[in-house]
């Protein structure tokens, strides 16, 4: 089946989210413009993710936990998971690697973390955009230790982008999704990137704001609608389905 899409989102919890990517308006914005499946993708953490999980629920809509994980090499890379358990294990892992700074809200913005009645119960003192400990080369096993998986985020940026830091896509790569913002760009990334010819090209909004939410124009083949068919998926090069 194909499921319209959107998998790269943020929530208040990114500093750089507005403060109206609750949960639960992301989960209504995503049943407005007909989504089927959705994932929250936060700056290294997994937090809002309970809430994501049970507002999409209410809306009817597949949602992933994930999380948008900053590398010590300042390369995005996305990681969803089958679990929400195994996302707030994940999550605890990847808050030990994270350099702790402290958050100035008047400078980076709010960090909230909401519950399941739409409500902020917390905030994140320490800033969530810093770099992690992480290496990009060891981030896919370590999503795998977890069930889950990772791709590059938005490959065709010019800023916190695998092309853009490392210069190149490392040969001995694991990774078979990849993120494209720009799908215009698409034949000079794989003119210039042999490897990326063997992945799944999906292109999610990377959303701070409601109305940036993708519209439903892309769809992603799925054996069936469930968080465990779209993480195998994405596990699966092209062709060798």
């Amino acid at each position: 089946m194909n499921l319209f899409y959107d998998l790269h989102i943020h929530s208040c919890l990114s500093p750089c989210g507005d403060d109206d990517m609750t949960p639960a308006n992301i989960a209504g914005m995503a049943m407005v413009k007909g989504l089927d499946l959705i994932a929250l993708t936060d700056h290294n953490s997994a937090r809002n993710c309970p809430a994501l999980l049970a507002a999409a629920e209410e809306y009817g809509i597949l949602a992933l936990p994930g999380m948008e994980v900053n590398t010590s090499e300042e390369v995005h890379a996305v990681c969803l998971f089958k679990t929400l358990e195994a996302a707030l294990d994940f999550d605890s892992y990847v808050y030990e690697k994270l350099m702790k700074f402290p958050n100035r809200e008047e400078i980076f913005g709010k960090q909230q973390i909401y519950d399941c009645n739409d409500r902020a119960c917390a905030a994140e003192p320490n800033l969530l955009i810093n770099a992690t400990e992480i290496s990009f080369e060891e981030l896919w096993d370590l999503a795998l230790s977890y069930d889950g998986v990772m791709f590059p985020a938005h490959i065709d940026k010019t800023a916190n982008s695998l092309i853009a830091n490392l210069g190149f896509v490392p040969p001995d790569s694991r990774f078979v999704t990849a993120e494209v913002k720009d799908l215009g760009k698409l034949h000079s990334l794989l003119r210039e990137n042999p490897y990326l010819a063997d992945c799944r090209i999906i292109s999610n909004s990377d959303a701070h704001y409601l109305e940036h939410i993708n519209e439903p124009r892309l769809t992603l083949e799925v054996e069936e609608k469930s968080r465990e068919a779209v993480v195998e998926t994405l596990r699966r090069r092209i062709g060798s389905e």
